[in-house]
């Protein structure tokens, strides 16, 4: 039966999905930057959650959604979350309902059309060449991230492509603990069946469970106990 579903969705892929991907990741770059420099970067943050959303309906992508009741209004978030796919970002981008940034390498901001509207929406661009360069990273995050807007870190570091995860780098803690954020776990599963490597597209169900907050605060003293309980507290929904 995959085999099958695989074979069908071929024509698809190549003659509808991936043309008009590639138009719509170009038309709403243009419209992000344009009301991000127009308007409000928040009117530009919206365009690129509709791209996530079009891309995730095209795909097509069913998404199940848990724990919104555990975000609360105007609480800027450090949002932790597993990495199985790059439709992660599609996922957490459209159906999060939460304003954010992404912490990105500095490099991206030079990619074509998206790393463009990244810049001017206000995402932020890691510099992390000097210790002086990346404490201005760091003061940039702070002056965003107020009023309910938050920045997304995958402390995997990679995509695992499964529903194992990997253990969590510190260096999205240490982002936490610099910004005085609490952290907001959040589980991915399953968006590695609709999306794994090259161009390995499939439809297919995913959900996304939001957890209750971590006060960083109670753990300043004990890093790795932070670290331990967000990822078991993320592993446990996948399991």
């Amino acid at each position: 039966m995959k085999k099958l579903i695989y074979w069908l969705y071929q024509p698809y892929k190549y003659l509808i999905f991936l043309p008009l991907f590639a138009v719509f990741s170009l038309l709403f770059s243009f419209l992000a930057a344009s009301f991000s420099i127009l308007v409000n970067p928040r009117i530009g943050s919206f365009w690129g959650a509709t791209w996530a959303r079009v891309t995730g309906y095209m795909t097509p992508m069913l998404v199940n959604v848990k724990g919104r009741e555990n975000i609360q209004d105007k609480q800027s978030y450090v949002i932790i979350a597993n990495h199985q796919s790059g439709y992660d970002i599609f996922l957490l981008y459209g159906w999060l309902g939460v304003d954010f940034k992404w912490i990105m390498k500095k490099e991206l901001r030079k990619a074509p059309g998206i790393g463009y509207a990244s810049h001017k929406v206000g995402h932020i661009f890691l510099d992390r060449s000097s210790p002086r360069a990346a404490m201005e990273s760091i003061e940039e995050a702070k002056r965003k991230l107020v009023n309910g807007t938050s920045v997304v870190v995958f402390p995997e570091g990679t995509r695992s492509g499964s529903n194992e995860m990997r253990r969590f780098k510190k260096g999205a803690f240490k982002i936490a603990f610099e910004l005085g954020l609490p952290i907001l776990p959040v589980s991915i599963v399953d968006t590695y069946k609709v999306y794994n490597k090259g161009l390995n597209l499939l439809p297919g169900k995913v959900q996304m469970q939001i957890h209750d907050p971590i006060d960083t605060l109670q753990y300043v003293d004990d890093q790795n106990a932070l670290i331990e309980k967000t990822h078991a507290i993320i592993q446990s929904a996948i399991n």
